[in-house]
């Protein structure tokens, strides 16, 4: 059995800015409003329930609340160079330089920040954090860019 909470239909959503190195168009500065999905098969416990929607919705909103109107930085690349200093956070890449407010960035554990990237960083905190009952066989977790195109990964557990 299937379930899925669409973020779209939840308020799951967030939006961020960021850019990816190198790409023709999105290697300039640029903004999404995101939606977060979840999808997990497994079979129903004894309540009649592959996993409880309440629980799953209340970590998607505290991961993303975390990224909601921020500055979306790729803290494992190779190519982004990113300093930390007084307050400030200095960001060079592709002969480009950007100076940011700390306050206004989240580095995350990825190496650039594609959806791709994000959505498998994004099903690994959560299959981190949450105890999932031995029922569920995968989780995945969709991110669209914008409608239509979402990027999904899927960890069987």
């Amino acid at each position: 059995m299937i379930i899925e909470i669409d973020g779209g239909h939840t308020g799951i959503s967030f939006s961020s800015c960021h850019f990816i190195p190198m790409h023709d168009k999105c290697s300039r500065l640029h903004g999404h409003s995101y939606i977060v999905r979840i999808r997990l098969e497994g079979e129903q416990n004894e309540s009649g329930m592959v996993m409880d929607f309440v629980i799953l919705k209340k970590k998607l909103r505290s991961m993303i609340s975390e990224m909601d109107h921020k500055v979306l930085l790729p803290a494992r690349s190779r190519i982004v160079k990113i300093v930390e200093k007084n307050g400030s956070v200095e960001v060079t890449s592709c002969n480009k330089r950007y100076v940011f407010p700390a306050e206004d960035v989240l580095m995350l554990d990825v190496t650039t920040t594609t959806a791709e990237e994000m959505a498998r960083m994004m099903t690994e905190m959560i299959i981190k954090d949450i105890d999932f009952p031995k029922t569920v066989k995968s989780v995945a977790i969709g991110l669209d860019e914008e409608r239509g195109q979402t990027a999904w990964y899927t960890k069987v557990l």
